[in-house]
């Protein structure tokens, strides 16, 4: 093969390198999005199984030659349905979003008002106009909040739901901080015969590990998510469901509907960061918890204006794997972000609701789940701390912050709470 033809190819290998090598190596990664997968679960994802189809259900596939995959999908539904307590599972879904989407179509037609947690409450955009709600036509009220809180405001709400008579309530969001009332919010939906709805996309590994809360066991009718966030499995999504009606209609949805084929060697990985939950989960979900908060203590400690989700005076800031910033006085979030981005400090801007701020995005959402995998204990977040502090109000001293983090990250390589296997 002549080197001009293999040129791009190996180009694209350095750019690979390059990314891991600064993203995974050598930046503290606090973006809420994110995680680190065991070296099980990525040597599962390197099989030529990504490249064979699986139309069907297992022991009724289309094509032949897929009893191992069967198996392998028999499993991974196993484990799925344990760690979730779940009785019928969606896996083959291939996002968050999409997800979202599978579930909306198995509630709803277009037309019908869904109610959803306001975008300046970091409510997802699948959730509202622009995403897959308004794209599947359907008419979307915010759920009222005691201004200023990420707090329902109970009585407004329950007045509002009884007028409109929505079909979906969607609890969850982009950044959730405190636990919300599961069981109260199925009593709303009850009382106007609603499905309730929850989406945990940045909590699944922390519901899978049986902490944060249990949406499904406090009501929830289905749960959705991502699959690579606190999971730490592969890129994907999830819908989970006791309730064998919409089992029913999200499996058509799914097949012979808007999945068909889909990425067995995902569906592997995703078995795998699942058994994982099951072994070292309440490990790992007690280890971000205890992180978040010690984080927190530390940034307050250093006059940073961490936002309290229920209220400026209020003592509680986080009860999940993430901590919120007011980017007011930092030109906003996503601003902070980029220029943190030079320090190798790595987060994203996220909606607060913050009354006469007029920033789209102005927080900033951190989030412990990968340091955490990577060994980090509550020792280190007054480091991580220090270093978010001169990221944010040093930009002038990236290079040398630069180099900190980069020395700093050298104890810090290994996926913890995972499985390990010779990847080549």
């Amino acid at each position: 093969m002549s080197e001009h033809l293999l040129g791009p190819v190996k180009q694209v290998y350095r750019w690979i390198e390059a990314s891991e090598r600064w993203v995974d190596r050598e930046a503290i990664n606090l973006y809420a999005g994110t995680n680190r997968q065991s070296s099980a679960v990525r040597r599962a994802m390197q099989t030529t199984l990504n490249a064979r189809p699986s139309l069907g259900d297992p022991g009724d596939k289309y094509e032949t030659g897929l009893e191992y995959s069967d198996r392998i999908e028999t499993w991974t539904c196993d484990r799925i349905r344990t760690v979730f307590s779940a009785r019928w599972v969606e896996h083959r879904v291939l996002s968050g979003s999409m997800a979202n989407l599978y579930a909306l179509m198995a509630t709803t037609k277009p037309g019908d008002t869904v109610y959803a947690m306001p975008s300046a409450a970091a409510g997802h955009a699948t959730h509202h106009q622009e995403g897959a709600a308004g794209l599947y036509g359907l008419h979307v009220e915010n759920i009222p909040l005691v201004p200023g809180t990420h707090l329902i405001n109970w009585p407004q709400w329950q007045e509002e739901v009884a007028q409109l008579h929505p079909r979906l309530i969607i609890l969850g969001s982009s950044l959730p901080l405190l636990p919300v009332d599961v069981a109260k919010a199925r009593e709303i939906a009850d009382a106007v015969k609603a499905y309730l709805m929850y989406d945990a996309a940045h909590v699944a590994g922390l519901v899978a590990a049986g902490r944060f809360q249990q949406p499904l066991q406090q009501g929830a009718h289905l749960m959705t998510m991502s699959t690579y966030k606190t999971l730490g499995g592969p890129a994907g999504g999830l819908v989970v469901t006791n309730d064998g009606d919409l089992a029913q209609r999200i499996h058509a949805i799914a097949y012979p509907g808007l999945t068909a084929n889909f990425d067995m060697a995902r569906v592997a990985g995703l078995g795998i960061a699942c058994h994982e939950l099951e072994v070292f989960g309440q490990a790992y979900a007690d280890q971000c918890l205890r992180n978040a908060a010690r984080l927190a203590e530390e940034l307050v400690a250093r006059n940073i204006p961490v936002w309290r989700p229920d209220g400026e005076h209020s003592e509680q800031i986080t009860e999940s794997h993430l901590v919120a910033i007011d980017a007011s006085n930092y030109g906003g979030g996503t601003r902070a972000a980029r220029r943190a981005e030079a320090s190798y400090v790595l987060f994203s801007g996220i909606p607060l609701p913050i009354p006469e701020v007029a920033q789209d995005y102005n927080g900033i959402r951190l989030g412990v789940q990968e340091i955490t995998r990577l060994g980090m204990h509550e020792a280190e977040m007054a480091q991580v701390a220090d270093f978010i502090d001169k990221a944010l109000n040093a930009p002038e001293r990236a290079e040398k912050t630069r180099r900190e983090v980069r020395e700093f990250r050298r104890e810090f390589q290994t996926v913890q709470f995972g499985f390990h296997v010779d990847e080549d």
